[in-house]
């Protein structure tokens, strides 16, 4: 499996018009789904689990700044989708990133786009993933500040561990704060295994940071097409 910088915009998933009538999404204030739904905020599977129950499939997923417990918005909504697909087949953990990942917004200026201590926490989420469970296929994603640490976890985290990486079967970023400058891509991971999300007038997604309107429509695609992307990856 070869690795390398995907060169081009053209892995970026352009989303339609339809952003301006999808439900906002911000942190501390997003009401997602069902009460159910918003107790499911933070997640701790992998980092609780018995290695000896070990599922088929483990999600490793980070928020985006000053969002909610350890998944955010987003998370529980790609989290029900997996956990429906999967439940019979195996099961799924779901794994968000705590602390020490602050999700502040100051950090999305930091060179990568968030702390260098977030991107160790993720990175070691990804190999207690593979020592807990070896046998686990392993998918990953991120929204917003989200999303460029995840990306920087796997393109710098797991440098010296590739072994690791290559055992990331998919990964989906929705309003990538670093697309603009990783050009559509994580570097030194498959564009195969990459769905990027970026909604039209999303300007986070053109090298700045600036937040409009459209940085708040990703939700259906969290349940929808991001999450059909990672279930393609493992079956």
């Amino acid at each position: 499996m070869a690795h390398g910088p995907q060169n081009g915009l053209s892995r970026t998933h352009a989303i339609a018009a339809e952003t301006a009538r999808s439900p906002r999404v911000c942190g501390g204030c997003t009401l997602v789904g069902t009460g159910a739904a918003r107790t499911a905020r933070t997640r701790d599977d992998l980092i609780n689990g018995d290695p000896a129950s070990c599922p088929r499939v483990i999600l490793v997923y980070a928020r985006g700044s000053t969002e909610d417990g350890n998944l955010g918005s987003l998370g529980p909504l790609l989290a029900t989708r997996l956990e429906a697909q999967f439940q019979d087949q195996g099961g799924v953990w779901i794994q968000g990133v705590g602390s020490p990942y602050a999700a502040t917004l100051l950090d999305n200026a930091l060179p990568r786009g968030t702390s260098d201590a977030a991107i160790r926490e993720m990175t070691r989420m990804f190999k207690l993933a593979d020592s807990k469970c070896p046998n686990a296929k392993i998918i990953s994603g991120g929204y917003s500040q989200g999303a460029a640490l995840t990306a920087a976890s796997i393109s710098v985290g797991l440098d010296s561990t590739p072994r690791v990486r290559n055992k990331i079967v998919g990964v989906v970023l929705f309003g990538y704060t670093k697309n603009k400058q990783n050009r559509g891509a994580i570097p030194r991971y498959p564009a195969e295994g990459t769905r990027i999300f970026c909604a039209p007038g999303d300007l986070v997604c053109e090298g700045t940071l600036i937040v409009t309107e459209a940085h708040h429509g990703y939700a259906p695609y969290a349940q929808g097409e991001g999450a059909d992307f990672l279930i393609s990856k493992v079956n």
